[in-house]
């Protein structure tokens, strides 16, 4: 697999994603790379970050495709985006209990193992309702996301966790109401 100048973001990660599942590597796209996916016009990112399961295999995997690393992120020399591995397990908040989804590119056929709809939001929104600091970037994500892909998601899931997660009260009426305001 060859991966051209032009590729999207999104083309990528579904390349990248084929190339585990093709190997029997457990690779699930997380963070911002997700919200790329389920919403490309409302967020970018400049990454893709995967949670593996340990895979003895990685680096040639990824020089296969024409990637070296360096600090601990692959790059590429066609592109700017970079592949980072956050250490596993695949979680979100306190919540360890995660099923990803499998997208099939309708163009290529490469498979991609992503968090649901529903587990995008609730990651983008781990980062606004963290005990140590309110990042509001981390808010207009969650709700950009949440507004594009509103059909697939599971408020009632999503509000009850957030509860559970909040450190500080109110913080996860705030997310509703730029849901319900945007």
């Amino acid at each position: 697999m060859k991966l051209e100048p032009g590729i999207s973001i999104s083309d990528l990660a579904f390349c990248v994603g084929e190339t585990f599942i093709a190997h029997g590597a457990k690779a699930v796209l997380s963070g911002g790379g997700a919200a790329v996916i389920y919403a490309p016009e409302a967020y970018q990112s400049h990454d893709l970050d995967f949670i593996l399961e340990y895979y003895d295999g990685l680096s040639p995997l990824l020089t296969n495709l024409g990637f070296y690393e360096k600090h601990r992120q692959y790059k590429h020399p066609n592109f700017s985006w970079t592949l980072e591995f956050p250490p596993g397990p695949l979680a979100i908040g306190g919540d360890y209990d995660i099923a990803p989804t499998r997208l099939v590119n309708p163009d290529t056929g490469y498979r991609l193992d992503i968090l649901s709809p529903t587990d995008c939001v609730r990651d983008r929104l781990t980062h606004f309702l963290a005990p140590t600091h309110s990042d509001f970037s981390a808010l207009d994500q969650a709700v950009a996301v949440a507004h594009a892909i509103r059909p697939k998601i599971d408020l009632d899931l999503i509000r009850a966790w957030a509860l559970k997660e909040e450190s500080q009260k109110g913080r996860y009426d705030l997310f509703e109401k730029r849901l319900l305001d945007s």
